[in-house]
């Protein structure tokens, strides 16, 4: 399975936090991400966004046909994060937009097995794949890159 977070682009301060749209900066950093992501992705790529609308536009720089998770919002958990994608399970990859502390919480879970708060970027991406060679499991990040990378 390969499992890619990321995390919305540059949003507007303001209230109320679910309406919270992207900057022009944050569009610019969304649609250049997704065009990095458009070149990389498998096809039939399953891509889940937060409800909020900074999420949704930058899940819409990717692909117009992303499914909206409530369950994975502002204040989800790592796990409902990893239950929402079907991690390690699920067959393909998994685009996760969401929102932080919880996506660097569940880099830290994949990568350390603990649980703590790792900054992630706005706008960036990491890049998780799950191998399973006979009983042994391994999770690889294969990338993490922000917008002024690309």
């Amino acid at each position: 399975m390969e499992l890619i977070l990321w995390r919305h682009a540059e949003a507007e301060d303001g209230a109320p936090d679910s309406a919270r749209k992207l900057t022009d900066k944050g569009v610019k950093q969304a649609q250049g991400m997704a065009a990095w992501l458009r070149l990389r992705l498998p096809e039939n790529t399953r891509i889940i966004a937060s409800p909020t609308e900074r999420t949704q536009q930058t899940a819409a720089a990717l692909d117009g046909r992303f499914e909206t998770v409530k369950e994975i919002g502002p204040s989800a958990s790592a796990k409902s994060i990893l239950v929402a994608a079907g991690w390690p399970e699920a067959k393909g990859a998994v685009v996760v937009v969401g929102h932080q502390p919880t996506l660097g919480e569940v880099a830290a879970l994949l990568l350390s097995g603990d649980l703590r708060g790792w900054g992630v970027r706005k706008g960036a991406v990491w890049w998780f794949s799950h191998k399973k060679k006979g009983d042994i499991a391994e999770v690889i990040l294969r990338t993490s890159i922000s917008p002024d990378m690309l």
